[in-house]
């Protein structure tokens, strides 16, 4: 599939979700659920092909693993509360929706202290 086939997939989804609203409101919302983890795991089986591409990049440059795991993490973390957020805030709880926000942001900043230190190490090594 590619980026016309599941933008078809969004844009048929909430229309439908749309003429549903009249009759039942909460099948429009279970339907939008869906097509939204439709197209999240249809975008997690992206993964390999970005999983293949860091190897080879490792593969010419000597970079620690630990880099781009970590790039990999954040990545990860922001996709996935991103999709939690849209869909809370699409059902109409904005707060929670903020709030899961606020907790992907926190979570990545966390996720790369290490770097931050290595970082912050590196420079103390230069200036010594």
């Amino acid at each position: 599939m590619t980026v016309m086939t599941i933008a078809a997939v969004g844009v048929a989804s909430v229309l439908l979700a749309v003429s549903l609203k009249g009759v039942k409101g909460e099948y429009g919302t279970y339907l939008i659920i869906a097509a939204g983890f439709f197209i999240f795991f249809y975008g997690m089986s992206k993964l390999t092909a970005i999983l293949d591409t860091m190897k080879e990049i490792q593969s010419y440059i000597k970079i620690n693993s630990v880099y781009l795991s970590t790039l990999l993490k954040m990545v990860g973390i922001t996709y996935i509360a991103e999709f939690a957020s849209g869909i809370c805030k699409d059902a109409g709880y904005g707060a929670v929706g903020t709030q899961i926000e606020i907790f992907g942001k926190l979570s990545v900043l966390a996720v790369s202290m290490p770097i931050l230190l290595a970082l912050i190490e590196t420079l103390q090594k230069f200036s010594a």
